[in-house]
């Protein structure tokens, strides 16, 4: 993952609702509708904040009859803490220079 792509990962991640949704869909399949009524939020916002995360493929979607269900994706949640733990300074020293 280059830097380029992490960053815009980590951007997409760091809304508190994007987190929020992603932690309720990471419990399985859930529809737009579902998640707006969980976190009390217009069915509009939480469709735009869908609208991110299945960009930064965050969540994947599938078809069920009328509706569309969401479910974190878990693979590329790990991906990016892995690009961070490589990409960020670890053990360093706690001593000033």
């Amino acid at each position: 993952m280059n830097g380029d792509e992490l960053d815009r990962l980590v951007r997409a991640m760091s809304h508190a609702t994007r987190r929020q949704i992603l932690r309720l869909c990471a419990n399985g399949p859930v529809s737009a509708g579902d998640v707006a009524a969980q976190i009390d939020l217009a069915l509009a916002s939480v469709s735009e904040h869908l609208k991110v995360l299945r960009k930064n493929e965050l969540v994947d979607v599938e078809r069920g009859g009328t509706r569309w269900f969401y479910t974190t994706n878990i693979e590329r949640i790990n991906q990016v803490i892995t690009a961070l733990d490589n990409d960020l300074p670890t053990g360093a020293s706690k001593e000033k220079p």
